[in-house]
C-alpha cells in the first residue's frame, strides 16, 4: 500500500478548489443547501452511495471488498455570521456570512478522503461512513444524523478541527478531555412592582438579582474543586422598565462552561441552591430552566494510541503535540455517546501566509498546505482502525 500522505498531495488540487468553493458560498447553519448539493454531486461522481438526514447533511457509505468493522469521519459544513475581512481572493459572496471556523476546509478534508478511499474500496475490510454534517455551531447536526441512524453499528468515529496553536504539519491528539461542555441557564426572579419612592411597599428584584450574579462565582471557588475548571459567566441581565418603578421581574443568561460531568451536576445544583435561597431571603419567586447546549469531549484513551499511530505515519514522529483544553464546544461528543471516538486538532499557523487567527475572527483565514494531512489522517486512521 503506499504512502497515504502521498495519494493525499496527490488530490491537493481537487481539495484546495472544492474548499475554495465553498469558501466563497457560506451557508448558515440548517441553511447549507447549495452546500449539500455540491457534496451530494462529487458522491455520485466517486459512486459513493449516500442518504439526506437532518436539514442538509448527509450520510454517504462506501463498502470495503471485505466484511469488517464499521468506522465513520465527520466533517461540519456550516459558516458563521460574520462579516469577512480576510482578503483571500475567494473572499465571500454571501454579506455578512463568513466560513470564519474553517468547515469549508473540514468539509473538503473528508471528501478528499472519501475520494481516497473510494479507489482503495477493494482492500478495506469493512465499512467507512462519512458525516457531512449540518449545524455544529448550533450544536444541532450530530443530533440530526443520529437520529437518521448513522451511528447504527459504528464501532469508532474520527473528527478534526483547524486550530493557529500549532504550526502547519503538526497536530493535538490527546487522550482524555479536550473541549468544554456548555449549557446555557436561564433564571428568572419574580417580585411584585411599586412606586420607586416606596420600595418596601413592593418586592423588587434587580438588587437580588444583582447578589445572584456576583455570588455565582462563589459557587466557583467555595462549591468547585480547584483542579476542576468550570466557567460560569452571566451574559445578560435584564431587568425594570423605568426608574421610578420597582422591577417585578429580572432575568439572566448565563453560559456554563465545564468538563467533568460530575462537577456539572454538581454546579447545576448549586446554582440552583443558590438562586431559591436569595429569593427565599428577599420573598421572590424564582426559576431556573438549565438547557443543555454540547457535552466535554473526551478522547477515547485505547483509541488515542491507534490514532497517534496514525498521526506518526501521516505527520512524521514528534509532530503530535499537546494542546491545552479548550473551554469551546463541539457537536462531536453526541457521536462519542455511540461509539469510541477521538478529535484532532490539525495545525494550520502560518506567519508568512498571516493564517494566526483563532476561528470566529473576521480575518481568519487557513494554510491551505494543511489539508493535506487532514485528508491523509482521515484516510489513514479508517484503514489502521479497520485493519487492526
Amino acid at each position: 500500500m503506499s504512502n497515504i500522505l502521498d495519494k493525499a498531495k496527490s488530490i491537493e488540487e481537487y481539495v484546495i478548489n472544492f474548499r475554495r468553493d465553498l469558501h466563497e458560498n457560506p451557508e448558515l447553519s440548517g441553511e447549507e443547501f447549495k452546500t449539500q448539493e455540491k457534496i451530494m454531486r462529487e458522491l455520485d461522481k466517486l459512486g459513493i452511495p449516500y442518504k439526506k438526514a437532518g436539514n442538509t447533511s448527509l450520510i454517504a457509505t462506501l463498502k470495503g471488498g471485505k466484511p469488517g468493522k464499521t468506522v465513520a469521519l465527520r466533517g461540519d459544513i456550516d459558516a458563521i455570521p460574520v462579516k469577512e475581512e480576510s482578503g483571500v481572493e475567494f473572499t465571500s459572496k454571501n454579506p455578512g456570512v463568513m466560513h470564519a471556523c474553517g468547515h469549508d476546509a473540514h468539509a473538503s478534508m473528508l471528501l478528499g478522503a472519501a475520494k481516497i478511499l473510494s479507489e482503495m474500496k477493494d482492500e478495506i475490510p469493512g465499512e467507512v461512513r462519512f458525516f457531512f454534517q449540518e449545524g455544529e455551531e448550533t450544536f444541532s447536526g450530530a443530533k440530526k444524523i443520529i437520529e437518521a441512524g448513522g451511528m447504527d453499528g459504528v464501532d469508532a468515529c474520527l473528527g478534526m478541527h483547524g486550530m493557529p496553536g500549532l504550526e502547519t504539519g503538526y497536530v493535538d491528539l490527546t487522550p482524555g478531555y479536550r473541549m468544554a461542555g456548555c449549557d446555557t441557564i436561564y433564571v428568572k426572579f419574580e417580585g411584585v412592582s411599586g412606586h420607586g419612592s416606596v420600595p418596601h411597599l413592593a418586592k423588587d428584584t434587580i438588587h437580588p438579582a444583582c447578589i445572584f450574579v456576583t455570588d455565582l462565582q462563589g459557587i466557583v471557588t467555595k462549591n468547585i474543586d480547584a483542579q476542576e475548571p468550570i466557567v460560569i459567566s452571566v451574559g445578560k441581565f435584564t431587568g425594570g422598565t423605568k426608574a421610578n418603578v420597582v422591577s417585578k421581574y429580572t432575568e439572566l443568561d448565563i453560559s456554563m462552561r465545564y468538563f467533568n460531568p460530575k462537577i456539572r451536576e454538581i454546579a447545576h445544583e448549586a446554582i440552583k441552591r443558590h438562586a431559591k435561597a436569595i429569593a427565599d431571603a428577599y420573598e421572590l419567586k424564582v426559576d431556573v430552566i438549565i438547557e443543555e447546549s454540547a457535552l466535554s469531549l473526551y478522547n477515547d484513551d485505547e483509541l488515542s494510541v491507534l490514532a497517534d499511530k496514525s498521526c506518526t505515519k501521516v505527520f512524521g514522529e514528534g509532530k503530535n503535540i499537546a494542546l491545552p483544553k479548550l473551554m469551546g464546544s463541539e457537536d462531536m461528543p453526541y457521536y462519542f455517546q455511540h461509539a469510541k471516538g477521538v478529535y484532532a486538532m490539525l495545525g494550520y499557523r502560518n506567519e508568512e501566509k498571516e493564517t494566526i487567527y483563532f476561528p470566529h475572527h473576521e480575518k481568519f483565514k487557513i494554510d491551505e498546505d494543511y489539508l493535506k494531512y487532514g485528508t491523509a489522517l482521515h484516510v489513514q486512521f479508517a484503514l489502521d482502525f479497520l485493519n487492526q
